[in-house]
């Protein structure tokens, strides 16, 4: 018998989510069956929806089931196979995350081609889904056009990294956004091709966006909610566009948290504001790729990653993202 370390949810965080709403165990694994394949995880990816898939609410997708294994976006390598279509050796990505083995049927595991110089990590950020939100919200949701002045909050994470370098290279004329601290500010316009930077831990980001902001913005790209949606509204120009991407700021709130203060923009300014998850948007992963793997082969994109060892550290690597401690995409390197 083969064993699979994995992380289960045993409560329903009240709040921010503490170690004792969590617990690990040891699964044994049955035999293979017909078309099936086990996988050792190389990596696995812990994010901020999953903060939402813990409530017991309607949502896009179900929550998290109490005394379950855990899910999540994971890149790893086949090593046994009764499918034809995933070779011993295949490198794979799938959503059995929170576990260090996982086998099931092939047709949930997509093999991937091994890129010279590239980790295979990236097929879970800057390759993979948050790469895909970034250009989705950007291009699809906000209908970024050259010219344009780009507003990202969340810039540091790796959905805002992603948005500040696309919108660079698709034509913005500027491209605004905000981080927690001044060492995460720096990377942003140092690493990232930012043209302004704001520290929201410095002073009231509404105060700091209107300084900066010249005549306006024309798209935001909303990670956060809360004061960042409030600081954009006031800040947009006539017909200027929001892709609703997250709203972090929220996802721990014991009580009913208040709506932006200045929502009449929204009618006298004509303003679009569009929410979206990325499952509605898979078809684009074609147009995405086309772009972004010779922007990434040359240069043109970089990617960073903030990587915690173990699997069994998942949920501490979990925490620390949900209080800003990364930069780029947040990994638990298995």
């Amino acid at each position: 018998m083969v064993s699979s370390t994995q992380i289960q949810l045993i409560n329903r965080p009240a709040g921010w989510p503490t170690q004792d709403d969590f617990r690990t165990v040891t699964v044994e694994l049955p035999d293979l069956a017909g078309d099936q394949v086990r996988v050792v995880n190389e990596f696995t990816s812990v994010d901020p929806y999953m903060r939402g898939r813990m409530n017991d609410v309607k949502s896009y997708i179900p929550p998290f089931v109490l005394g379950e294994t855990m899910t999540g976006g994971a890149v790893g390598r086949v090593v046994e196979s009764t499918a034809d279509s995933h070779p011993v050796g295949s490198v794979v990505v799938h959503d059995l995350g929170w576990r260090d083995v996982a086998q099931g049927d092939a047709s949930a595991f997509r093999v991937v081609e091994e890129i010279p110089g590239v980790p295979v990590s990236a097929y879970l950020g800057i390759l993979g889904l948050t790469g895909l939100t970034a250009y989705v919200g950007l291009l699809h949701i906000a209908h970024m056009k050259p010219g344009d002045s780009v507003f990202i909050s969340g810039a540091a994470g790796a959905v805002g990294t992603a948005a500040g370098q696309i919108a660079r290279l698709e034509g913005a004329s500027r491209v605004l956004g905000s981080a927690g601290s001044a060492e995460k500010v720096a990377l942003l316009t140092d690493r990232y091709g930012y043209d302004i930077a704001l520290d929201y831990k410095a002073a009231p980001i509404r105060k700091q966006l209107l300084e900066v902001a010249g005549d306006g913005i024309d798209v935001y790209f909303d990670n956060v909610g809360g004061d960042h949606l409030e600081a954009a509204l006031a800040a947009m120009r006539n017909g200027g566009r929001a892709a609703l991407c997250g709203a972090i700021a929220g996802y721990n709130a014991t009580e009913r948290v208040p709506g932006p203060d200045n929502m009449m923009n929204i009618i006298s300014r004509g303003l679009t504001l569009q929410g979206f998850t990325l499952g509605n948007y898979t078809h684009v992963f074609p147009e995405f790729a086309a772009k972004m793997g010779p922007w990434l082969a040359s240069g043109d994109v970089v990617h960073d990653e903030t990587v915690v060892e173990g699997i069994e550290n998942s949920v501490d690597a979990f925490l620390q993202l949900m209080r800003g401690g990364n930069v780029g995409k947040m990994l638990v390197k298995v």
